[in-house]
């Protein structure tokens, strides 16, 4: 009897020190479930990627994402990362001397200065500067209502009245905003067995914030809606669905309150992918006022947008395990709102685009 107890201590201490040399965001089960399976490598129709980065676009070969756009059935990709001024410039230099009708690049405003003398007025002329020199649009980024602060060291709320003249100088242009404000809610929640990010949390530490890193949450998304709500004249796209994507229904009451908001879907395809009922009827509701996005560029994740978006497969799996622990389901969109989702939405927003791309 003793040996036998002896036996199982072993072999039970000698199966738990293999485990723990698997570190736990090491695990990542293959499913045993057997569906059909019905992987989407290129889009159905051309698309219009709204929300891409391309930092070096000034002096990068473009041919090479010519090349991985034309496989996945890209038409035009955005670059939200323009800048201002002779960057700007250089950047659509080299996108109309070789790709002119394949790349949209977006603006951007330096916060720095905010709350000297005429500091927005001065800022909307050097976007109308940029836009003459074939800006499409303006982009902002989360650090505007998170990091930015004015010349007495104040965080910058997104519904700063200093920064109205910029949003009415959009709204006179006809240029779009796309804003990026704060993060996943998540982050901001307390770091326990509750939070479904602890994961991502755990191995990338510095998203983590609390209710004075630097506002709360609810603060930070309240001031953007108050922002757009202040310019009717201006179009504006809520990057991420407004991090609203897993309460469809507030983000619903959102697009009735706010005509002049649209939502694009960049990096937030996993929580739409574990709703596809629910998530189904909002596309179909709101399907001119959805746009196709994916954020990050890399080409081997758009299959996974793609599948969301047109398949009906079952528990299939997201890329990034530490973003979405859960399976994906397709939406099984129909024609008509694919099309407005992948095209459609964003030329209304982005006149003069090639149509010839598109058919």
């Amino acid at each position: 009897m003793k040996i036998y107890t002896i036996t199982l201590i072993t072999l039970f201490c000698f199966h738990f020190s293999n485990a723990q040399e698997m570190g736990f965001e090491e695990y990542n089960p293959k499913s045993t479930l057997v569906v059909p399976e019905n992987p989407v490598s290129k889009a159905k129709f051309p698309f219009i990627d709204i929300h891409s980065h391309q930092f070096r676009m000034a002096t990068q070969d473009l041919s090479s994402l010519i090349r991985d756009m034309d496989k996945m059935n890209m038409g035009v990709m955005v670059n939200l990362s323009g800048g201002s001024g002779e960057g700007l410039r250089a950047m659509l230099k080299n996108v109309n001397d070789n790709y002119p009708n394949r790349f949209v690049v977006f603006a951007n405003v330096d916060f720095n200065g905010v709350g000297n003398s005429n500091w927005g007025e001065q800022a909307a002329a050097q976007l109308e500067l940029d836009v003459k020199s074939g800006a499409k649009g303006l982009k902002i980024y989360k650090s505007l209502g998170l990091r930015n602060k004015d010349i007495d060291g104040n965080r910058i709320a997104i519904d700063d009245p200093r920064l109205n003249p910029i949003w009415k100088k959009c709204g006179e242009l006809g240029i779009p905003v796309l804003i990026h404000a704060a993060d996943p809610k998540s982050f901001w929640d307390p770091m326990n067995k509750d939070n479904e990010r602890w994961l991502e949390l755990k191995t990338r530490p510095r998203r983590k914030r609390s209710a004075t890193d630097p506002a709360p949450w609810q603060q930070i998304i309240d001031e953007q809606h108050r922002m757009f709500k202040k310019h009717p004249k201006t179009k504006f796209i809520n990057a991420h669905m407004g991090w609203y994507a897993n309460n469809l229904d507030r983000l619903g009451e959102l697009m009735e309150e706010i005509p002049n908001m649209s939502v694009g879907i960049g990096a937030i395809i996993a929580e739409l992918g574990r709703q596809p009922r629910r998530a189904k009827q909002f596309f179909i509701k709101y399907q001119d006022r959805i746009l196709f996005g994916k954020d990050s560029w890399k080409p081997e994740e758009f299959p996974t947008y793609f599948r969301v978006l047109e398949s009906a497969d079952e528990y299939f799996p997201y890329y990034k395990k530490y973003h979405a622990f859960w399976a994906m389901y397709g939406l099984d969109l129909p024609d008509e709102v694919l099309e407005k989702v992948y095209y459609k939405n964003a030329m209304n927003l982005l006149p003069g685009l090639d149509t010839s791309l598109f058919k």
